[in-house]
Order: structure tokens, then sequence, then C-alpha cells
């Protein structure tokens, strides 16, 4: 496994473990929403499927590729960045509204949530216990990145673990919404890593690391 897959951490002064990365990848608006004020699907609607943005960020990021997509385009790519898919309640739910009850099969599928009633024929892991406890637990596994899809009250509480972040800036504005981080005040630096403009859709990917 390639080293930017994982960060490494000491645990003595004889002995040193990878451990995996948790990766913050979302789209946002301008102002700093990941969905409007009802909490509904973003995609086409606040965020274009379409543009010269769209092929590239498939194939750097192929596990976004949500089952449905992948049975319409006809595609199967392998995992190259993650194994593992996280994901609160909100986000779970757009998947439900539209009869998708796993949208990634590929992947390692964790939905935090205290309310929804594990499926026994489901492959999706419901987590009500405390999401940092459960995710330092998950970088200890052997494996790939983790993928940190949404929402944004997930992403507050996991932030103090968060090693990067790869922000999808769509030129929109809405005023109003679910915010990136929809936490308390927590003062967390990142660096900015590079930056990817997409000239023709405006679209741009910020890349952030702790």
């Amino acid at each position: 496994m390639c080293s930017a897959t994982f960060g490494v951490v000491k645990l003595d002064r004889h002995r040193e473990t990878a451990l995996r990365k948790l990766t913050y990848l979302v789209a946002s608006t301008i102002d700093g929403y990941i969905a409007g004020p009802d909490g509904s699907d973003p995609s086409g609607n606040i965020f274009p499927l379409e543009g010269d943005h769209a092929q590239p960020l498939m194939t750097k990021f192929p596990e976004m590729l949500p089952v449905h997509v992948r049975e319409m385009l006809g595609v199967a790519p392998e995992n190259i960045n993650f194994d593992t898919v996280l994901e609160g309640r909100g986000s779970f739910q757009m998947g439900l509204d539209v009869g998708i009850p796993d949208a990634y099969p590929h992947l390692r599928h964790y939905v935090f949530s205290r309310t929804l009633t594990p499926d026994p024929g489901s492959a999706v892991r419901f987590v009500a216990d405390d999401p940092l406890k459960t995710v330092r637990g998950l970088k200890r596994e052997p494996g790939m990145g983790i993928w940190l899809c949404g929402g944004g009250t997930l992403a507050a509480a996991l932030l103090p673990e968060i090693d990067e972040l790869f922000i999808k800036l769509n030129p929109v504005v809405i005023g109003k919404g679910i915010p990136l981080f929809a936490g308390g005040f927590q003062l967390n630096r990142f660096t900015l890593a590079e930056t990817t403009t997409y000239g023709d859709s405006g679209v741009m990917l910020l890349h952030y690391v702790r």
C-alpha cells in the first residue's frame, strides 16, 4: 500500500504502526453548505452532475460512484483510495428516500444513528456508539482509507480525527442549508496542499491536510 494512504503514529520507542486516514470528501457551496435546508439530495440540483469536473473526479475517486450510477454507466471500478465509508443519519436517508438502502455495497458501510433500526438482511453496519471511539478503532484496523461522505453533524463530531479534506467547491451560493461542519466552536488548522480548477464548470477541488 502506498505511503500516501497512511499516517504513522508512534506507540512507544520501539514500535510504530500505520493508521488509516480519515478523509472528508464532499461537495460544498461557496458559503459552506453541503445540502439545502430540507436536507434532500443536492446532486443534480445544487451540485451539477455534468461538466468538465465530472470525469476527472470519478477517475480520481471511483469509490464515490453509488450503486445506481454504476449500474446506469455499466461500470464497476476498483477501489483505489478507500474501502470504508461513513455517513450520518441524514445522508443515509437521502438514499432511502429514493429506494436505495445501500448506496455503497463496494465499501464497508457504516451509518451512525441512534434512531434507525438495523435491517438484518443489510450489509450496512449501524452504529449507535460514540463516533470518535468507533473511528479510532477503525483507524487501527488494516485496510485502505476511510471516507467520510457526510453529513455535517457527523463531520463536526469526527473533526479531531479528520486527517484530510477534499472539498469539491461549487460556484453557487444558497444562503442556508446543512453546513460543512454542524457543531460548536472548534479550532482545527489545516494546510492547503493542492488546488485543481475546472474552468468550464467553475468547480474547484481543494485538498487540505492536517
